[in-house]
């Protein structure tokens, strides 16, 4: 069993106000990762890009963040969390402003890889203060409130980005940071006190490896399913770079000492654990995020705004559920909440499977609200169990993985889905198609107008192959739902290994794992 972690945090002043400067910094990061996806079209115009290169876009701030994620524990200490959160807001800040105003394709990429590398930081650092400045018997009520913002953030960034381009134009999707940045960035300069600072020779080697890992991962996600996957060089290769630099940098970590990320934590259980969660938590969030206002748009005809109204529930689930269950830590064993969580969430995706393409909107209400509220019954508890035993100095590495493992599981999970989709569509076509002859009547509802076939003409076979490709889109994402469902089950299991007891700590409980 891990010791616990010591002592109760010192007194704050201005909790509240530091609390509020970081979350604001925090949506700010969170959003981009979502707000520009809308926007693209419009950028493409605009900036003279080809379709298969205005997707760098995303792409470059994707993977900026990604390699530089890892490094903000030696940052943190080298130069103090103050310090470092401030450079990153403020750098984040001026790289939106140049987003804003870049005139090529060229500029915008450099602008979002300075974007992704001053971002980075701010999601580990976020959580890393929070629990730096409450006391051991709130931190379940500070991740309730970080976890609000992270979770919150993919599912309103599309809402709000459609919204900005349709009601001014691309630009503002990046223009909106300018306001949040600066007050975020006011409010930590004038409330936040300074931490200690430790000296740590940074660990190029290790860096370097972990970061060809991570780039190669992201680059062989983002690229895949364009290039038909294992059958490009360029894939294999990617992954051949993935596994290389993912091989050498733990071998690196378990064999040297004074690495840039502490071998020390990847021994406390709790930390360890809570890594395979997150992970897992990571491809069901963001992937179900990524299917469900395509999904919207495609099959059921709605406009953007009103795609994002009826998903808006689902964020207002996690938002009560995260605010419950804050209250909640320490009184209740936690590994309990996880599971309630996960049986929420497998239940709901179970209902999305027998959705049809002709129903109203309920249905996408009320599983939103049920998977919102699984989510966030996760992951409070799992937010708060992963730092319970770690000593404070130890738990900006941790963020910084934190952060790290739940972007790869986001990532991974999306490129699944949207690989499983792609293949599925052709398959179901093809399925559907075979079945239907000039003597196929009555034809199934919804399939093709009457008389298309007998008629022969072009455009009645144009629309009949057109209805088969709806249906046969429809059941390819009722196939993903069904697969995360899966997946979430699967998880149920790693609760074994957690073990939990209670340990007083001060005027309230502190949840321990063994």
């Amino acid at each position: 069993m891990n010791a616990p972690a010591a002592a109760a945090a010192p007194a704050v002043r201005h909790r509240g106000l530091i609390t509020a400067a970081i979350m604001l910094a925090t949506i700010m990061q969170v959003l981009d990762t979502t707000i520009a996806n809308v926007a693209l079209p419009s950028m493409q115009g605009s900036l003279g890009a080809a379709s298969d290169t205005i997707t760098w876009v995303l792409t470059s701030y994707i993977v900026a963040a990604a390699i530089a994620t890892p490094v903000t524990g030696w940052l943190a200490d080298r130069l103090g969390l103050k310090r470092l959160f401030l450079i990153s807001i403020a750098g984040f800040t001026v790289a939106s402003l140049a987003c804003g105003i870049a005139g090529s394709l060229a500029e915008m990429v450099f602008y979002r890889i300075a974007q992704g590398l001053f971002g980075a930081a701010l999601v580990p650092l976020s959580q890393s203060v929070l629990l730096n400045i409450n006391p051991k018997e709130r931190h379940g009520q500070a991740m309730a409130m970080w976890g609000a913002g992270i979770m919150i953030g993919p599912i309103i960034g599309p809402t709000l980005g459609g919204w900005l381009t349709d009601v001014f134009n691309w630009r503002y999707v990046f223009f909106v940071n300018l306001p949040v940045g600066i007050l975020a960035f006011t409010g930590l300069l004038i409330f936040m006190n300074e931490s200690p600072k430790r000296e740590r020779r940074f660990d190029f080697f290790g860096f370097a490896m972990l970061s060809l890992g991570v780039g190669a991962l992201q680059m062989m996600l983002d690229r895949g399913e364009q290039l038909d996957w294992f059958s490009s060089a360029e894939v294999l290769t990617e992954l051949a770079l993935t596994l290389i630099g993912f091989w050498v940098f733990a071998v690196h970590i378990a064999t040297k000492s004074d690495t840039f990320i502490e071998a020390r934590i990847f021994r406390d259980r709790n930390l360890v654990t809570g890594l395979v969660f997150i992970f897992i938590i990571g491809i069901i969030l963001l992937a179900t995020m990524a299917l469900l206002p395509p999904m919207l748009q495609r099959i059921y005809g709605y406009p953007v705004v009103t795609t994002g109204i009826v998903l808006a529930p689902r964020g207002a689930g996690t938002m009560i559920a995260m605010m419950v269950v804050g209250r909640l830590m320490g009184k209740i064993d936690p590994r309990l909440m996880i599971f309630v969580g996960l049986a929420l969430v497998a239940w709901s995706l179970y209902e999305m499977t027998t959705w049809s393409p002709i129903m109203d909107w309920w249905p996408f209400i009320t599983t939103g609200v049920v998977q919102g509220l699984g989510l966030g019954l996760v992951f409070v508890p799992l937010s708060t169990i992963a730092f319970a035993t770690l000593a404070p100095q130890q738990r900006t590495d941790a963020a910084s993985l934190f952060s790290l493992v739940r972007n790869l599981g986001s990532s991974i999970g999306v490129s699944i889905v949207s690989t499983l989709l792609s293949q599925n569509i052709q398959v179901n076509h093809a399925e559907l198609a075979e079945r239907i002859t000039p003597y196929s009547s009555p034809l199934p509802a919804g399939i093709a107008p009457t008389g298309a076939l007998s008629s022969g003409s072009t455009a009645a076979l144009a629309t009949l192959d057109q209805a088969i490709n709806t249906q046969a889109t429809f059941i390819a994402y009722l196939d993903d739902f069904k697969f995360m469902m899966f997946v979430t089950l699967a998880t149920i299991p790693l609760l074994a290994f957690l073990r939990y007891r209670r340990q007083a700590s001060g005027p309230a409980e502190a949840v321990v794992m063994e």
